[in-house]
């Protein structure tokens, strides 16, 4: 049988992957028993926060578990069941950090505007890179197999621009719900929790995007020194 050692190298980042998983689920269910003392639901102050810093963005409901996001082609802000109506810090703070990409938006935010530019071509490429690469490799054809990882760059690049992105949002968020006072103390401390864990799991999405990116060259090399 065999055995290729540079699965070794996807470890790593499968290890991070479900740590950070489990810590998202850990505080959101933590959190997310924990109600404000505002009383206001989560869907309210995301409407709050648009009416001040990003003017003019819907605010809907989208069904699914944590499926809550900011559209920037029409400016819209999709909050999940669980979120939309739920006054606890988990939600609030979910809702405010998608916000955070709304504001991100208005303030024409270099990292946002590039991601949202290259998103359809990475969307696009990142289901191509692997069978192209692997056509090259089958057939030792090396312009194909460096297509190949060239076009998965591309989503590593895409991965790298995410961090910033998201953790800038985030900090928007925090801000925002502590210089309104939608949330004291104690429960700023909980949504921060919360929202650190979900920038954790960007993280390490990049960090096992990396690691496969090497072994994709590794593979090419290997592969090149046989031909």
């Amino acid at each position: 049988m065999y055995w290729d050692w540079t699965y070794l190298l996807m470890l790593p980042g499968l290890i991070l992957g479900l740590w950070s998983q489990a810590r998202v689920k850990s505080a959101y269910a933590k959190y997310g028993k924990v109600l404000s003392r505002s009383g206001m639901s989560a869907a309210e102050v995301a409407r709050d926060l648009l009416e001040k810093g990003a003017p003019g963005v819907t605010v809907k409901r989208v069904a699914g578990e944590l499926t809550d996001h900011f559209d920037p082609r029409d400016d819209t802000l999709a909050l999940s069941d669980g979120v939309f109506a739920s006054s606890s810090v988990a939600a609030i703070g979910i809702a405010a950090h998608e916000a955070g990409h709304a504001m991100q938006k208005n303030d024409d935010y270099a990292p946002m505007k590039l991601r949202t530019a290259i998103a359809p071509v990475v969307s696009i490429g990142s289901n191509l890179s692997w069978p192209i690469f692997i056509i090259g490799i089958i057939f030792s054809f090396q312009p194909l197999v460096f297509a190949g990882i060239l076009v998965f760059s591309l989503a590593v690049l895409f991965s790298l621009i995410t961090l910033p992105v998201e953790f800038d949002a985030s900090r928007r968020a925090l801000r925002a719900l502590e210089s309104g006072g939608y949330l004291d103390a104690g429960e700023l401390k909980g949504a921060k929790s919360v929202l650190t864990a979900a920038a954790l799991t960007y993280l390490a999405s990049f960090v096992s995007m990396v690691l496969q990116l090497l072994r994709l060259l590794l593979i090419a090399n290997s592969s090149r020194r046989r031909d």
